[in-house]
């Protein structure tokens, strides 16, 4: 019987497989159709085509010395799923190019060891530039809501200085494109946000040009117990914005009436916000500037 060795999440050197099979065996292992072409010099198990990180090993063997993973790719496999999986994102040092596929988009920068990391066997950009990179060449909402998954992984007493380390690194790319748009989303991040939904309307209130509110605000009983927790605050005006994700509000709507109301005892007017706001942001900016008595648009600065 034929037995594949376990290469590199399910991807081989042809050369490799190979040296391990034989002509004939990797010819019987073709044939059967039990590993596939990725590309020229790449094999990957058929049955482990789908699968991300097996793409991902597939494509670092293909793109050879000196390749990493970067961007949205790194990212996710740091455990920030608001990056995605549907693309790899390469990183290429300058003097190195390969051919572009429609499954993989090539970046191209300067890097050094320090730099770069294994993550399940795969060499990734690090954390902190790879979030940088993506604030500041990246889709705005996702970006600002892997930034806040990756900030939520450290311990908060460690967060300023994540945060500075990002922003040291806005500051010193090669390319200093997107750096005052890394700069407006990187003021944003808390870590705080519980979904990627929270992330992506705290931006749609900033572009707005409404008071930054505080996320996850925690309302007290007399004795300082914690009672409630709120999405998004404003303490000064007494004001709550909450947002109703699906999974977390189905079938709770008669909790969450009592909930506003016990509230609105406490003195405060709660807002609610649900996809339709994420879409259209309108009646919702509307709806606050009144509350919170904002009168004037500032212009977003990106």
């Amino acid at each position: 019987m034929l037995i594949l060795p376990e290469g590199l999440h399910g991807a081989y050197m042809r050369k490799d497989l190979l040296h391990h099979l034989g002509r004939g065996g990797l010819a019987t292992a073709l044939a059967e159709g039990r590993v596939v072409p990725f590309s020229r010099s790449v094999l990957i198990i058929r049955d482990r085509m789908l699968d991300f990180r097996t793409r991902c090993a597939a494509a670092l063997l293909s793109a050879g010395r000196g390749a990493v993973l970067g961007r949205e790719t790194a990212i996710y496999l740091y455990g920030c799923t608001a990056a995605g999986s549907d693309r790899v994102h390469l990183l290429l040092p300058y003097d190195r190019k390969i051919r572009t596929r429609s499954d993989i988009t090539v970046h191209y920068g300067r890097f050094d060891d320090a730099d770069v990391e294994e993550v399940d066997g795969l060499r990734c950009l690090i954390l902190d530039a790879a979030i940088a990179e993506m604030l500041c060449r990246g889709e705005r909402s996702t970006a600002l809501a892997c930034a806040d998954q990756a900030m939520a992984l450290a311990p908060i007493a460690d967060r300023p200085e994540i945060k500075a380390s990002i922003g040291y690194r806005i500051d010193h790319r090669d390319d200093p494109r997107g750096s005052r748009q890394g700069h407006y989303l990187l003021d944003l991040v808390t870590g705080l946000p519980e979904s990627p939904a929270e992330s992506w309307l705290l931006l749609k209130l900033a572009d707005a040009g409404l008071p930054l509110p505080e996320p996850q605000h925690p309302i007290r009983d007399l004795n300082g117990r914690e009672i409630w927790r709120l999405d998004f605050a404003w303490p000064e005006a007494r004001v709550a914005l909450e947002y109703d994700g699906y999974e977390a509000h189905v079938n709770k709507r008669r909790d969450d009436a009592a909930r506003d109301e016990d509230l609105r005892r406490r003195g405060w007017k709660v807002i609610r916000a649900d996809v339709s706001d994420l879409r259209d942001p309108t009646r919702l900016i509307g709806r606050l500037k009144v509350e919170l008595r904002v009168s004037e648009r500032r212009t977003r600065p990106v």
